[in-house]
């Protein structure tokens, strides 16, 4: 059995280490900055909010509002979505998704009223919905379960990647393009980062091909050595189940749901508001906070890879996401002491950053585990769709209680206790199937 797991033959061993080196320096660095520009237009809110504030006249309730209900739109659409996914192929399908989101991302910097900022994050969520469970499914078809954590890894550098560049561009835009041609920093900022997103889009129809088969860049005996080795992977599981019902019923799957609930709780806390805690604690400069939040992104992305190839190593996965879990709940609790001490709060949602952060590669290589094929594009939407209720929860909980409190404190120790609390669905997943 160890011997299927890890590539079985031996003579196939320098073709397949070779093949896989090759898929992975072509498809995932595109679809690592595919990601990147997907997670920086969705946060790059937490910045523009640093002035349209005031402009627009919002409350931290109405901001919180506007940045959750692009979560209603990603979690209704997020299923469908995938499910299209599947049926029309990967290229096509994420190339419509980058290119309306960029156009939508771009439409904010036109925002006058409330309800016009309430639209469009409405309409942005509903054109992002399935991009992230889709790039994981379409993982599924390349790589086999025993190298899955480790390239999960690789393609989510770009959430970490989208806060430590996004950061400091957002801020040195903000504050050298304010008053250029009549239109205010935030504006600038929906514009300038709505374009990249666009044209990665476009180019999608060229990078990405849907399948193995269609890959020109491989030999007929390196598309033979992946394909032989997703046999085996499957062959390996024989019962595994693979109906839109079966990914829709499996308890497993609602449990993971739950899990990614508690991590996205804790990411979009970090993700929408840490420019504002960062600016309580003293800072004004809007260049300096974007520098601020580029080191728990840092921290973020290191934990990543470390803990990924950690997981992948030891064939190992429930307890690289528990203590993980564990030390992101007491650097989030701990961090609520330090609110006016920058460098301890920078620090500590540093540590948060790399434990959670760190543990989402793991996390998404879950799913495949125990489902393939439509159960597994349902899997993959559903988990993410249920979990994507903690960003509508996350804002808007974070924005009452700063109107209320003037504290960021009792939300932080919320979502840590949900951390805590995951912990317990991890343990209740069957080791004997997820450690793989």
């Amino acid at each position: 059995m160890s011997d299927v797991r890890h590539g079985s033959t031996q003579p196939h061993n320098a073709d397949e280490a070779g093949t896989y080196r090759l898929v992975i320096w072509r498809l995932i660095p595109f679809l690592c900055f595919c990601y990147l520009a997907a997670y920086l237009d969705r946060i790059n809110i937490g910045f523009a909010k640093l002035q349209m504030l005031d402009q627009l006249h919002l409350s931290e309730t109405a901001y919180g509002l506007g940045a959750g209900l692009f979560f209603v739109g990603y979690i209704l659409f997020e299923v469908p979505s995938n499910l299209v996914l599947e049926r029309v192929g990967a290229r096509i399908w994420i190339a419509r998704i980058m290119i309306t989101w960029g156009l939508l991302s771009g439409a904010t910097m036109f925002v006058t009223e409330a309800w016009q900022f309430y639209l469009l994050r409405f309409l942005l969520g509903a054109a992002e919905a399935g991009f992230l469970p889709g790039v994981l499914f379409y993982l599924t078809q390349w790589f086999p379960t025993y190298r899955r954590s480790r390239v999960i890894a690789l393609f989510m550098i770009g959430l970490p990647l989208s806060s430590l560049i996004g950061g400091p561009i957002s801020g040195w835009i903000m504050s050298h393009f304010h008053q250029v041609n009549g239109l205010q920093g935030w504006q600038w900022l929906f514009l300038l980062e709505a374009v990249p997103t666009v044209v990665l889009g476009i180019l999608t129809f060229w990078v990405l091909p849907n399948t193995i088969s269609e890959a020109a860049w491989l030999s007929a005996e390196q598309k033979q050595v992946l394909l032989q080795k997703l046999e085996e992977d499957e062959s390996d599981r024989p019962n595994t189940p693979y109906r839109f019902r079966d990914g829709f019923w499996d308890i497993k799957v609602w449990m993971l749901g739950g899990i990614d609930f508690s991590i996205l709780l804790c990411a979009y806390a970090m993700g929408f508001w840490l420019p504002t805690f960062i600016k309580g604690a003293g800072v004004a400069d809007t260049v300096h906070i974007g520098w601020l939040t580029a080191i728990p992104s840092l921290m973020g992305l290191i934990g990543m890879l470390a803990i990924g190839a950690s997981s992948d190593r030891f064939r190992e996965r429930r307890w690289h996401i528990i203590v993980p879990f564990i030390v992101g709940a007491a650097a989030l609790s701990m961090s609520t002491f330090f609110s006016q001490d920058v460098m301890m709060l920078v620090l500590l949602f540093g540590i948060a950053s790399a434990a959670i952060i760190g543990a989402v590669p793991v996390f998404f290589s879950l799913p495949a585990t125990f489902l393939k094929g439509t159960a597994a594009a349902t899997g993959f939407a559903l988990a993410c769709s249920l979990a994507n209720i903690a960003g509508l929860v996350s804002n808007s909980l974070m924005g009452f209680v700063l109107d209320l409190t003037h504290s960021s404190a009792v939300a932080l120790w919320c979502f840590a206790g949900s951390l805590l609390l995951s912990c317990l669905l991890v343990l209740a997943l069957p080791a004997k199937v997820v450690n793989r």
